[in-house]
Parts: structure tokens; C-alpha cells; sequence
């Protein structure tokens, strides 16, 4: 081509193209121009291109090349464009180099391989014609263009549905469970097909495929899970993972196996709830079979619980008193203290009220404890737990012995296990009766030796003896006789846990050891308890209960056990039997109750028509878990320090020591925020609570009483109207029995204290100490100090003046504003002299006005001698007497060891005169007093108190 081109210019310049100028030069050319423009551009006929999406350059096979034979012409041989032939296409042709006839196709818009993934058109190159005003050009034929657009993974794989689920059965593996299925936006097979599944959820039984086909790779259990859940995700083939992960969810079926559905193995209940249902929801499964009738059998299992179950941890004597028992009873194992020291070296089970005996210890009652002779009519009661006895030769395994103390080794009355079963040995006196009598009465149960509680009562109504065992009526299968004991001078020796051996021994010693636990053990001698005591004592406070007995319909049988911890009923409907085990709850009616676990078992049979039993029921293994109950906080609080006259305390009435004594329980309760938004912790607020007390114990600090000259006294109908007992000695005052808080308030309020010698009396020091649940909660410890205010006597107005020139205890004079003292000496400067003549002055005038109101409130006193009486709080007065205290030595920090009698006398009238503008009640009188105090100097609550509740002014 560029040989042909060059052939063309000595034959343009033979015609003398280019010479020449003027009008006549231009026409030539364009004469020659249309001579010369004679061929037209050439193209390819067809080109191939690829364009990436998203991209506007496209790469073109062969390149874009327009060429002209009339070159190097100007404008003939030169390409001035390419025309793209098509509606709307995203793309245009630009030339790059006129001469050499370059050019390039471009996108003049975003490409998107998912709207159209080829492009197909026509191009033609026009060369530049005849001049610059595109006149005369000449296009080229008309190539076909094909563009193919290269894909780009910008989309991610999505699966069709948001989540899969199926349903297989338990014990089969499958090839395909289902079938999960992702798709991709790509235009490309590349990007727009899906190469791999996995599953993104670790440790399940499940695998998939390339096609997305789930199986399992293990036998499912229905037991073990019932439903799984499972994340799968899709890759697409340039390894794109999906945006968004699908669920899998596969329900387990189980195969059909006759079985209770729907319950729960744990089940908590809060204490105080009440009644609650332990299987709402239950239900049987039975798999189509035709039943006949159904026996269910639900049973409360609380044996590792104290006493076989959580019952209140009173004291006995509480206990029986709670349940209406007869007086009289003496607590064999009491829980050791300083008064009942024979239960000190015995093994105490977690509660102190249990006792551990392992064979080797037995503990003496002593002498007077129990009376020697018991009458004809007895009870002896005790909880019991005993297994088989060791050994291979089960030896007697004593639980309560009263045998000979020295010499002999007769046994009078014992308590005793043998080889499982419980023996009751009563010998007679001779001097009651010469005849054959019963000596033994054996009883044969399986209770005595299954490592379970049980409650046992011994009634004696001689020559009859009955037993009761949970409240239950046993008669002895065997009664063996025997000659009474010949009377004798030998002291007997009472035991429990062991038999004391005093003869035919060489030394003395314990023998027939016993293996078990014990708790309990009363006798009460002359007394027989009845059966609705009985029942009531060995009552449980949790148990199995019927929500309605009503809605169990009157196809069902039902029977409880008189613990309430088994229940069995009996129905032929199942829907009405599954009624019914939705109705059974737990209920404990304890405040306090102990917490942990209770556990629950639940056993069925079930027969089928002309069949004993068709179909196997597996047992109901749950448990009950109590909570922990709100714990009390006990507290004691009212008037700790006060004064009284030494008459007072000489009265028949003596001193009341806890006028104002109060008792409170709260429990912390923790209180939601208003706000719901906030995130701050709760608060807690304190509750007050009510619940009952069993002991509070007045002691006596700093030495014991000392019964020549002082007491505790209590009246006896404060305790027998409220239902409590007490014991009284040196040490204290105990105050027990179950009561109420408020009970016990009102018996303290009466508690006095009484003292003939109080001369050289200066304070009595007490302390009170209460207790709910025999010790498992407590109070705090309330201290009380009492003081004695000695008297001394007023002389009439004349002799004042003596009086003041010497007083009996002026050791200093105590200035309050500059908290100084000056100290008598020999020598005093005569301010000094001044300062002193002007403060006995004020005395003098002072003491004058306190005898003058001291006369006024006498005349109101002998009219109120009865309210004065109640209030237990005056003192005589008749003598015109002030009382003083110039022994004390309560002062506050700083002070001198005394006060001034100045000072006292001010004080005095400063609290009188605050009474009379008080008509409130004696203790606001006393608080006001002590306000008044503290407010002057801080602590003066050791000067001078007066006792003016009577006072009208």
C-alpha cells in the first residue's frame, strides 16, 4: 500500500500541484483534490472485542486501523472518523492519529455484564474527504464489531430460603435430610455458579455436599436433643462466601416409646410460695396401646433431711407444747449447754437437736433428772434412724437403759434394738406385785433397720404397750413374761446410748453400745400422750399435696401416706389421670425452710386389657430445689442506761429493766431502679417481717446475782397467759417457748430487778439475747446498764448555809465555757474568793427553788400514787429528799472524775423544768431529759437524772 501511495507524487507534480499563487491556485487545488480523493478508507470486515464491566476501554482483536490508498494527501489520505451504526449503544469510536489511521473503542457508559452480557454492531471509517469542512469524505464498507463483557465477582451467593426445616426420626441415618440451594447475580459461569456448602456450626452430627444435600453422620437420640440448629453457608466458583449464612433447623422425632412427656427434671420453689404444681404440662405417651387402668405412685424422697425431713428445728419441749402435749416432759437429749452437760461429749449430727451414736459413747443422765420409780402410765418418744447391725453376731444395741449402779447388774426398764427389731424390757418391784408379769414386748419392722427416720412413741398403760411408729398403730408381735426384781438398796444409774454395767465387772463400764442416730428422746412420766398429739408431733412441714381435690374427677382413687410424702392414685381414663399428675404439687409451710434438694420419683404400671401389664413406663427421676428463705435480722433496742433511787430497787415491786424494750425482724429486699432504662444496681430496702421466737435469755454481767441480796423476778401468770416458760437462777433469766415477737416484748416489759442492799450498789449491768429456730437465727445482743441514785437528805432552810460550807463530794468547779477547773487549794487569790462566794450563792438559791417545786409536786404525787404505781418510775419524795449520784464516773471525755453539786443542781432543775412542758409519756420525758443533756455539753449522761413521770408541772 505505501508503494502504491508514493506512486502518485511526480504524477501530482507533473500537473504542477502546489505552484502557483492568487484565486487561481486555490481552484487548482481543490480541482486537484477532487482528482486526487479518489479511494475510500479501509477497514477490517470484522473485529472481536472484550470489555470488563465496570470498565471503559475496550480491547479490540484486531486493533482499530482505518487505512486510505489516496494518502499522503492531505484530508483525502487522512481518517477523520468512525461511525458506530446502532441504537443506543454504550460505546463510540475515536481516532486517535489522522495520518496513520489509529482509533480506539470505548464505552461511553458503565458496562454491567448482568444487564447484557454482548454487543454486536457495525463501524465504518470515514477518511477526512476534500477539505476541513467535512466535505466530500468517503466512508469504507462496514465492518461487524462483536464485544463480549468480562464479568466481575461483585455479587455474593444468597440462598432462596431465610431458613430450612425437617423432621427425622431418632435411631435412622439418612442420605439426604434436605436440600439447601444458593444463587449468585454474576453474569459469568465462574462467578455466577456455586461450587461448595459447608456448615459453619462446629460439633453437630450433620455433614453436606457440593449440591447442598444435608445428611447425618450419626444415629440422632430424642433423649439426648430434640431439636438442632445449624449456620450453612455457599461458595460461589471464585471462592465468594455467601453474604448471609442460612438456618437449618432438624426436629427430632422420637420412636414412639411409651413414656411421661413434658415434665421437668428441676423444679424450683421459693419459700412462702405455698402449693405447687411439680408436672403442669405432663402427660402420658402410650403409643396406641389399649389401656385398661393405670397406678401412679409419686413419692417425695427427704430421708437425708434432718429427722427425715425439714421440719421446724424447735425444741422439744416447744414442739410438744406446740401440739398441745401434756406438761411434764423431760428432754433426755437436750442440746448441750452449761445446765444439761451430759450431751457435751456426744456426736452432734449438722443440727445440734440430732445425735451420732458410732458404738462407742453412751452419756449418764443424772440423778433427779428423771424420777426412779415411773408409775403404770408413761410415754417415751424419740426420732430414730438405725441400720443393720454390724457384726455377724448382732449384738443388743441400747438406746435408753435404767440399770443397777454399783453391785448388780439388773436392768429395770431399757430401750433396745436387736437383730432389727425393737424391744421395750419393763421389770416390776416385788413390793408391787408377786406374780408372772410382762417383762418384754418385741415389735417387728422393716423401719427399724432401713437407714431411714422415723418417728417412734412408746405408750405405757401397764401391763399394755403400744406402739406408734409415724403415727401409725404397731402391737408387739411377742410379749415375754418374767418374775418381778427383788427389792433392794441399789442406786440405778439412767443411760442412753449405751447400758451402764455397775456389777459383775471389775470395773465398772458401758456395754451394748448403740449404732444410729438418735434425736428427741423424751420421757414424761404419768402421762400418756394422744393420737392427734402423737400425729401432730411427728408431723411433716413439706410434703405432697392436691391443688383440688375437686377437678380430679371421680375416676380417680387417690391415697396419701400420713406423712404426705407418697402418693399413690388410680384411674382407668388416661386423659383424667394426667389430669390429676398435673394437680400434684410441693408445699412447705415453713418460713425458714431449710434449703437444697428434694427428691422427687414417680413410678407407674399400667395394664392393658386380659393382660397384667402390657406396656413398661420408665420412672420420673426430678427433684424439688428449695431456695434460700430471706433471712431475718433480729434486733433489739430501747432505753440502755438509766437511773433509779436506791428505794427503788428496796421496793417490793423493785425496778423494771426493760420498760420499752421492742423487738423488730426485717430482711433486705432489693428494689428495682423506676427508670428501666438505667442501668444502675438495685437498691436494697429494709422490710420488717413477722415470725415467731423460741428463747430470749436476760444475763447478768460483770457476776452473778447474789440471792441473799438481789433477784430477777418475773410473775408467773405473764408467762402462762402468753404460753412460754422460764427458768430462773444466778446467772439470769431464760425465757422459752414458741411465741411471738410481740409476746415476748410484753413478758420483757415485766422482767424486774430487785436489790435490798443497794447501799453500796453502784450499777447493775444486764444483757439480752434472743432467738428464732433454736439458735438459727439470733438477735443482737442488747446491753442495759442500771445505776443507782443514793439519796441524801435536805436539811431544813436554816441550815442550808451548812450544808454549803462543807459539801460532802465538791472536789471542782467545771466551767462548760472554757472546759477548765479550779482546784481547791490553801491558798486562793481573791478573784478566786469572789468567784466562789458568788457560786454558792447561786446554790443556795438554786437548792431553795428545787425544795420549793419538790413540796408543789408532792401534793400532786399523793393524788396520782396509782399512776405512779404503773409506771414503776417514781420514787418518794415525802422526806423532801434530792437525789444524787456522787459516785459516778460517767462523765464525758475532758471532764473531771466529778461534777460539782452546782452544777447537778442545775442540771436538775434544767430537767425538771423541761418535764413540766411535757405531757408526753414517761420514756419521750426520759429522751427529752437526755436530748437536753447532750445538747448543753455532749455527754452528760452520767450526772443526776430525776424521775419526774408523776411531776404534773
Amino acid at each position: 500500500m505505501l508503494t502504491g501511495r508514493l506512486c502518485w507524487v511526480p504524477l501530482l507534480l507533473a500537473l504542477g500541484v502546489g505552484s502557483g499563487s492568487g484565486g487561481g491556485e486555490s481552484g487548482r487545488r481543490r480541482l486537484l483534490a477532487a482528482k486526487v480523493n479518489k479511494h475510500k478508507p479501509w477497514i477490517e470486515t470484522s473485529y472481536h472485542g472484550v470489555i470488563t464491566e465496570n470498565n471503559d476501554t475496550v480491547i479490540l482483536d484486531p486493533p482499530l486501523v482505518a487505512l486510505d490508498k489516496d494518502a499522503p494527501v492531505p484530508f483525502a489520505g487522512e481518517i477523520c472518523a468512525f461511525k458506530i451504526h446502532g441504537q443506543e449503544l454504550p460505546f463510540e469510536a475515536v481516532v486517535l492519529n489522522k495520518t496513520s489511521g489509529e482509533g480506539r473503542l470505548r464505552a461511553k457508559s458503565p458496562i454491567d455484564c448482568e444487564l447484557q452480557k454482548e454487543y454486536t454492531f457495525i463501524i465504518q471509517a470515514y477518511d477526512c474527504g476534500t477539505g476541513p469542512r467535512e466535505t466530500a469524505w468517503k466512508k469504507s464498507h462496514k465492518a461487524v464489531v462483536h464485544i463480549q463483557v468480562k464479568d466481575v465477582n461483585e455479587f455474593a451467593p444468597t440462598f432462596k430460603e431465610p431458613a430450612y426445616k425437617a423432621i427425622v426420626t431418632e435411631g435412622k441415618i439418612y442420605d439426604s435430610i434436605l436440600q439447601v440451594e444458593a444463587i449468585d447475580e454474576d453474569c459469568s459461569p465462574q462467578y455466577s455458579q456455586i461450587c461448595n456448602y459447608e456448615i459453619v456450626t462446629t460439633d453437630v452430627p450433620f455433614a453436606i455436599d457440593r449440591n447442598g444435600n444435608v445428611r447425618n453422620t450419626e444415629k440422632l437420640s430424642y433423649d439426648k436433643q430434640h431439636q438442632y440448629e445449624i449456620l450453612v453457608t455457599a461458595y460461589d466458583c471464585g471462592q465468594k462466601p455467601a453474604a448471609q449464612d442460612t438456618l437449618v433447623q432438624v426436629d427430632v422425632k422420637p420412636v414412639c416409646k411409651p413414656g411421661w412427656q413434658d415434665w421437668a427434671k428441676r423444679i424450683e420453689y421459693q419459700p412462702g410460695s405455698g402449693s405447687m404444681p411439680l408436672f403442669p404440662s405432663i402427660h402420658l405417651e402410650t403409643c396406641d396401646g389399649a389401656v385398661s387402668s393405670i397406678q401412679i405412685t409419686t413419692e417425695l424422697q427427704t430421708n437425708y433431711i434432718g429427722k427425715g425431713c425439714d421440719r421446724e428445728t424447735y425444741s422439744e419441749k416447744s414442739l410438744q407444747k406446740l401440739c398441745g402435749a401434756s406438761s411434764g416432759i423431760i428432754d433426755l437429749l437436750p442440746s448441750p449447754s452449761a445446765a444439761t452437760n451430759w450431751t457435751i461429749g456426744l456426736l452432734v449430727d449438722s443440727s445440734e437437736m440430732i445425735f451420732k451414736f458410732d458404738g462407742r459413747q453412751g452419756a449418764k443422765i443424772p440423778d433427779g433428772v428423771v424420777p426412779k420409780n415411773l408409775t403404770d402410765q408413761f410415754t417415751i418418744t424419740m426420732w430414730m434412724k438405725h441400720g443393720p447391725s454390724p457384726g455377724v453376731r448382732a449384738e443388743k444395741e441400747t438406746i435408753l437403759c435404767n440399770s443397777d449402779k454399783t453391785e448388780m447388774n439388773r436392768h429395770h426398764y431399757a430401750l433396745y434394738v436387736h437383730n432389727c427389731r425393737l424391744v421395750f424390757l419393763l421389770r416390776k418391784d416385788f413390793d408391787q406385785a408377786d406374780t408372772f408379769r410382762p417383762a418384754e414386748f418385741h415389735w417387728k419392722l422393716d423401719q427399724i433397720c432401713d437407714k431411714e427416720w422415723h418417728y417412734y412413741v412408746i405408750n405405757v398403760e401397764f401391763p399394755v404397750v403400744t406402739l406408734y411408729m409415724d403415727g401409725a398403730t404397731y402391737e408387739p408381735y411377742l410379749v415375754t413374761n418374767d418374775w418381778p426384781i427383788h427389792p433392794s438398796h441399789i442406786a440405778m444409774q439412767l443411760t442412753v446410748g449405751a447400758c451402764w454395767q455397775g456389777g459383775e465387772v471389775t470395773k465398772p463400764r458401758f456395754a451394748q453400745f448403740f449404732h444410729g442416730s438418735l434425736a428427741s428422746l423424751t420421757i414424761r412420766p404419768g402421762k400418756m400422750d394422744s393420737q392427734k398429739v402423737i400425729s401432730c408431733l411427728q408431723a411433716c412441714k413439706e410434703g405432697l399435696d392436691i391443688n383440688s381435690l375437686e377437678s380430679l374427677g371421680q375416676g380417680i382413687k387417690y391415697h396419701f401416706n400420713p406423712s404426705q410424702s407418697v402418693l399413690v392414685m388410680e384411674g382407668d381414663d388416661i386423659g383424667n389421670i394426667n389430669h390429676a399428675l398435673q394437680k400434684v404439687s410441693y408445699i412447705n409451710s415453713r418460713q425458714f425452710p431449710t434449703a437444697g434438694v428434694r427428691r422427687l420419683k414417680v413410678s407407674s404400671k399400667v395394664q392393658c386389657f386380659g393382660e397384667d401389664v402390657c406396656i413398661s413406663i420408665p420412672d420420673i427421676d426430678a427433684y424439688v430445689m428449695v431456695l434460700q428463705a430471706v433471712e431475718p435480722q433480729i434486733t433489739l433496742h430501747g432505753t440502755d442506761r438509766f437511773w433509779r433511787p436506791a428505794a427503788q430497787f428496796e421496793s417490793a415491786r423493785g425496778v423494771i429493766l426493760f420498760p420499752d424494750i421492742k423487738i423488730v425482724s426485717t430482711f433486705t429486699k432489693a428494689e428495682a431502679p423506676s427508670d428501666l432504662k438505667t442501668t444502675a444496681p438495685k437498691s436494697a430496702v429494709l422490710e420488717e417481717m413477722l415470725h415467731n421466737l423460741d428463747f430470749c435469755d436476760i444475763l447478768v454481767l460483770g457476776g452473778d446475782l447474789d440471792p441473799r441480796q438481789e433477784c430477777l423476778e418475773l410473775n408467773h401468770s405473764e408467762l402462762h397467759q402468753r404460753h412460754l416458760d422460764a427458768t430462773n437462777s444466778t446467772a439470769g433469766y431464760s425465757i422459752y417457748g414458741v411465741g411471738s415477737m410481740s409476746r415476748y416484748e410484753q413478758v420483757l416489759r415485766h422482767i424486774r430487778y430487785r436489790n435490798w442492799r443497794p447501799a453500796a450498789l453502784e450499777s447493775r449491768h444486764f444483757r439480752i439475747k434472743c432467738s428464732e429456730l433454736n439458735g438459727r437465727y439470733t438477735s443482737n445482743e442488747f446491753n442495759l446498764e442500771v445505776s443507782v441514785l443514793h439519796e441524801v437528805r435536805v436539811p431544813d432552810s436554816e441550815h442550808v448555809n451548812h450544808l454549803i460550807a462543807q459539801p460532802p463530794f465538791l472536789q471542782s468547779v467545771h466551767h462548760p465555757e472554757s472546759q477548765t477547773s479550779i482546784q481547791h487549794s490553801s491558798v486562793v487569790p481573791s478573784i478566786a474568793t469572789v468567784v466562789i462566794i458568788i457560786s454558792v450563792c447561786m446554790l443556795v438559791f438554786v437548792v431553795a427553788m428545787g425544795v420549793y417545786r419538790v413540796r408543789i409536786a408532792h401534793q400532786h404525787f399523793i393524788q396520782e400514787t396509782e399512776a405512779a404505781k404503773e409506771a414503776e418510775m417514781d420514787w418518794d419524795d415525802s422526806a423532801l429528799t434530792i437525789t444524787v449520784n456522787p459516785m459516778e464516773k460517767h462523765g464525758a471525755p475532758g471532764r473531771g472524775e466529778e461534777e460539782t453539786e452546782e452544777e447537778e443542781e442545775e442540771e436538775a432543775e434544767e430537767d425538771s423544768s423541761s418535764s413540766s412542758e411535757s405531757e408526753g409519756s414517761e420514756e419521750e420525758e426520759e429522751e427529752g431529759a437526755g436530748r437536753g443533756r447532750h445538747g448543753q455539753s455532749g455527754a452528760r449522761q452520767a450526772q443526776l437524772e430525776w424521775d419526774d413521770s408523776t411531776l404534773p408541772y
